[in-house]
């Protein structure tokens, strides 16, 4: 389990980096997005590669790692929204935003280590077609949950869910790494 660790690290590292990057470039904007937008935002990505995984043809020049990427940076930003709810106006600068995005990462790996333990890495018998469906069944479920106004009865809430798509994201984006 440590190979997975240190995999895991670089991942999210690399996500970090352009997160850390298109901050820069345009500053917290993504704050003024309520939860069902990120969530759509995510659900356009993993639909990308249910169809790149489909398709034969692809008419625009990138693959699913950059859309996985965007599903672990959209899932950390939903999560931050979760916690310090939406803004009307950008509001975090830069190094603030990067620190909540560093602690929400620690609660996602404390997660992945915890399953992960539990599961004995089952996830790295599993397709990266199978990981991209569950994440489209999280994004139904989250759907489904902000239809209902946030109310569950005997279901995780909706912070889980991105938990989960950000470590299914992180798993399909070793798969592939290990491919190449």
């Amino acid at each position: 389990m440590q190979k997975t660790s240190e995999q895991y690290d670089a991942i999210v590292a690399s996500c970090r980096e352009l997160f850390k990057n298109k901050t820069k470039d345009y500053g917290t904007a993504w704050r003024i997005l309520r939860l069902p937008s990120l969530t759509d935002q995510i659900f356009i990505k993993a639909q990308r590669i249910r169809s790149l995984q489909e398709q034969d043809v692809r008419k625009v020049d990138e693959g699913e790692k950059s859309e996985f990427i965007g599903i672990i940076n959209y899932a950390i930003m939903a999560l931050i929204q979760i916690q310090k709810g939406i803004a009307n106006q950008p509001d975090l600068k830069a190094e603030e935003a990067l620190a909540l995005y560093d602690e929400q990462v620690t609660v996602c790996k404390t997660l992945m280590e915890n399953k992960n333990h539990d599961y004995g890495e089952a996830w790295r018998d599993m397709r990266v077609s199978s990981l991209t469906d569950l994440i489209l069944q999280k994004l139904l479920r989250v759907k489904q949950i902000e239809d209902n106004q946030g109310k569950t009865i005997v279901s995780e809430g909706i912070a889980a869910n991105y938990q989960d798509m950000f470590n299914y994201a992180v798993f399909a984006m070793i798969h592939l790494n290990e491919a190449e």
